[in-house]
């Protein structure tokens, strides 16, 4: 047999017998699964305030009702109707002649007794002599000295008259007694106007800051009085406008009613609000967020973190040190923008899962990103799709 033959007779062998070897080796195992992706936040202390969202009605912080101090025919309006006027700005001018013809016959009345009071001073001057000399008798002295100081009366009670009419002649120019937003007129030009008009011929109101009035429980007024007057004077209020966006102005509580509507059982609560924008108007319904606690060591959880169980039972997915998930089931309360009050089973310092809990197991190992708030809080802003278009 060739030598040729044999050698690949033999490679052919070693080939098969490497293969049969290769089929007898085990298969390989497969690569564990993955960690789970899941974003976390490290729970801290925050100072919290809890609060209460309810109705008020904003009402102006002055107003006055513009009438005239004397009766007269309007002869012309001086303001813009819905404007801004000052204290002391002229808003009605009635008719002054009346008025002016009053003054011009006190002034002369005034003239006429000032004369008569100085011939009866003249008089008694002249006569004081001759009554030291016993050339008249004490009674004539006596008489002029006596028409002298009626003269001084007659002249201080002319006096007085000619100032009233010069006050009613300046009445008859009627200004702002306040500042503040004026509303329409409610009498026209050439109207009569008088001191017994049941309705006023304007009506001004401050509303630089305004007033909102807001109804609430009397039995949630506990929280406020344990608080105390210093204690309530530094409760923030925060006012909503229809939107449900707070206005960028803070109130603050002035007193709680200490009455309580019997029908109700609601009592009512005072609240001062700077309103320089003149954003809120008098008569407007508003929502008041007041606050009733602060909580000075609060623990906060986002919304999202949140599970329900059986029964409703609260529930977050925790990461140990090792990076291990457990379900906690934990206690909360209020929500305070879009996060819960912690009032149990969670901590300080603990990490809880935001996002991807679905992916978690119990005693799974995850894989934690840290959460990212603005995006979180961008994301929940954004309108819906139907409302976008």
């Amino acid at each position: 047999m060739h030598p040729n033959y044999l050698s690949k007779k033999n490679m052919l062998i070693a080939a098969a017998l490497l293969g049969l070897a290769a089929c007898s080796k085990p298969a390989p195992q497969e690569g564990a699964a993955p960690p789970a992706a899941v974003t976390v936040l490290k729970l801290q202390t925050a100072a919290v305030v809890l609060s209460d969202e309810l109705p008020g009605r904003v009402a102006a912080f002055r107003t006055a009702d513009i009438r005239p101090q004397v009766g007269g025919i309007v002869l012309r309006r001086q303001f813009e109707q819905g404007a801004d006027v000052k204290a002391g700005q002229k808003l009605f001018q009635l008719n002054p002649a009346p008025f002016q013809a009053e003054v011009d016959s006190a002034a002369a009345a005034l003239q006429h007794a000032v004369a008569t009071a100085n011939r009866a001073s003249s008089q008694a001057d002249r006569l004081k002599p001759l009554v030291e000399a016993d050339a008249i008798s004490r009674q004539a002295y006596d008489d002029a000295v006596a028409q002298r100081e009626q003269a001084a009366a007659t002249v201080a009670q002319a006096r007085a008259s000619l100032a009233r009419r010069r006050l009613d002649l300046a009445f008859a120019s009627i200004e702002a007694p306040i500042a503040g937003r004026i509303g329409s007129e409610l009498v026209t030009e050439g109207a009569l106007v008088g001191l017994a008009d049941a309705a006023p011929m304007a009506r001004i109101q401050q509303i630089d800051k305004v007033y909102v009035d807001v109804r609430q429980p009397a039995s949630a007024l506990a929280a406020l009085q344990a608080s105390g007057p210093a204690g309530v004077d530094k409760l923030p209020v925060t006012i909503l406008g229809a939107d449900g966006r707070p206005h960028p102005v803070t109130g603050r509580i002035l007193f709680s009613g200490i009455s309580v509507d019997a029908g109700t059982g609601d009592a009512t609560i005072r609240v001062l609000v700077d309103n320089p924008q003149r954003q809120l108007l008098p008569g407007m319904f508003v929502r008041a967020r007041i606050a009733r606690a602060v909580q000075p060591h609060g623990v906060l959880v986002p919304q999202q973190a949140v599970l329900r169980g059986s029964g409703g039972q609260a529930q977050a997915w925790v990461l140990d040190g090792a990076n291990k998930a457990s379900l906690t089931p934990i206690a909360v309360g209020d929500v305070v923008e879009h996060q819960y009050v912690v009032s149990g089973g969670l901590k300080a310092g603990d990490t809880v899962v935001i996002e991807g809990q679905e992916r978690l197991q119990p005693g799974a190992t995850a894989a934690p990103q840290p959460w990212k708030r603005a995006a979180a809080a961008a994301v929940a802003a954004a309108p819906p799709a139907s409302a976008a278009r």
